[in-house]
């Protein structure tokens, strides 16, 4: 496979490798640098091959062919490779792992997702170079940092640099938009975690920092039912305050008396009421239909929460949970939670991690690294393994764009991440277990 992709390559890309001065390389790091380098042309060939096989989430097909070519790249370098089937009531195409043993040590896991967000009717399809930039559907987001992972692990192969440990590579083939049940499409990723001594995911990155925490998302649906009667009846004994101001009251306490805590949001992303509210389909759209002087009998609203802890998401939950139960006259609500991500908390594990990150900046010649803040990173595959490894995100690619036809990604970084990953796997290879 690996010489297909040579051949289906533009001979230009050959070029691509771009050469970067290491000033504090020690001589141990210096065959893994130079493999890194050596393998510049063919990682970007690997790029250009699975940017233009499209993978958007609902193409399962897609996203089994980008598995393919994956699969081929890491048996090629001595991994043992096998395909994770979902049920096929889930529409999703399922997931890669690729496993090697290098003897007794740490057990690393590094992950990374197939899919995009950009489905076969999407115009935004292939890949593109002009000079020191690339563009396509998962440049960035993050067929850059797959690439990164294998060429990583070829580089510290070619360079005989791993002494010990186990390395398990898991690439989700549905992170855009995870198959239901969610307890079903990730419970292989989270059994790996909680196998795992360290665990590094590759969404997106840069050489200015490194994500060792971010929130978790859960989903919240409030259902309301009210008196219909004649709107000039409204307050009144027998009709009641109807659904919509019982709604109202229920999002006004919301924002007063739960918002405040520092990370937690939550987002009422669709509100609605009417004399009735029918569902349409199953993308969350629905049709409401009313008059002016009629009383609201239903009313609906939904919408995300976002939170640092699990702790913080339990405390809100019970918030809103006794809000919506102090209801109107002639009123009734209920609220339903559903939970979606764990929170990556920041732990002083994780933290440690980025102190092993900054060594090898140093080595680099890098500014250190700064950790993101929590509150201003979304969900990611990571969150679900976070409760049980020292994790650590951001190590992939840099770019812009990422989810829109102006994805692109900075071609420097692409050797750059490579770099700095093939040096921290091989330490942490070779380091002290967490404590």
């Amino acid at each position: 496979m690996f010489a297909i992709i040579k051949a289906a390559t533009s001979a230009c890309l050959l070029l691509a490798t771009m050469t970067v001065p290491i000033t504090g390389a020690s001589a141990s790091d210096q065959p893994i640098l130079d493999a890194v380098e050596a393998n510049g042309a063919a990682q970007l060939q690997l790029l250009e091959a699975t940017v233009n096989q499209n993978s958007g989430t609902l193409n399962v097909e897609g996203v089994r062919a980008v598995g393919k070519i994956y699969a081929r790249e890491l048996e090629d370098i001595g991994f043992t490779v096998r395909w994770i089937d979902m049920p096929e009531t889930m529409a999703r195409g399922g997931h890669l792992v690729a496993e090697r043993n290098f003897g007794e040590g740490p057990n690393l896991l590094l992950i990374g997702h197939l899919d995009t967000v950009f489905e076969p009717d999407s115009p935004f399809q292939r890949f593109e170079r002009d000079g020191d930039t690339v563009r396509g559907p998962g440049v960035t987001d993050m067929k850059g940092g797959n690439a990164v992972v294998i060429y990583a692990m070829r580089a510290l192969i070619e360079a005989e640099a791993i002494k010990g440990g186990k390395v398990t590579i898991f690439f989700t083939g549905d992170e855009e938009s995870a198959g239901n049940p969610l307890a079903e499409a990730r419970k292989d990723l989270i059994a790996a975690g909680k196998a795992a001594d360290y665990a590094l995911n590759f969404e997106g990155g840069s050489a200015e920092g490194a994500v060792v925490g971010r929130r978790g998302s859960s989903k919240w649906k409030l259902e309301v039912t009210g008196k219909r009667a004649h709107s000039s009846g409204i307050f009144g004994d027998d009709s009641g305050a109807g659904a919509a101001f019982e709604m109202a009251r229920i999002l006004n306490r919301f924002y007063g008396e739960v918002r405040g805590p520092h990370g937690l949001t939550f987002n009422p992303g669709m509100v609605v009421a009417g004399s009735t509210i029918a569902p349409v389909g199953s993308a969350g759209a629905v049709t409401v239909s009313g008059k002016d002087n009629v009383i609201a009998e239903t009313a609906m609203a939904s919408g995300g929460l976002r939170f640092m802890n699990d702790t913080q998401l339990r405390a809100a939950q019970a918030l809103m949970q006794g809000i919506v139960e102090d209801s109107l006259p002639h009123t009734q609500a209920t609220i339903t939670f559903e939970d979606r991500y764990p929170a990556m908390e920041l732990t002083k594990a994780n933290e440690a991690l980025l102190d092993r990150l900054n060594a090898v900046h140093a080595r680099l010649g890098l500014d250190p690294a700064k950790s993101f803040p929590p509150e201003k990173r979304g969900a990611a595959d990571i969150s679900f393994v976070a409760p049980y490894v020292a994790s650590m995100d951001g190590l992939g690619v840099a770019g812009t764009g990422s989810h829109t036809v102006e994805e692109e990604m900075d071609l420097g970084s692409l050797q750059q991440a490579t770099r700095r990953t093939a040096l921290l796997v091989a330490d942490l290879l070779g380091g002290d277990l967490p404590q």
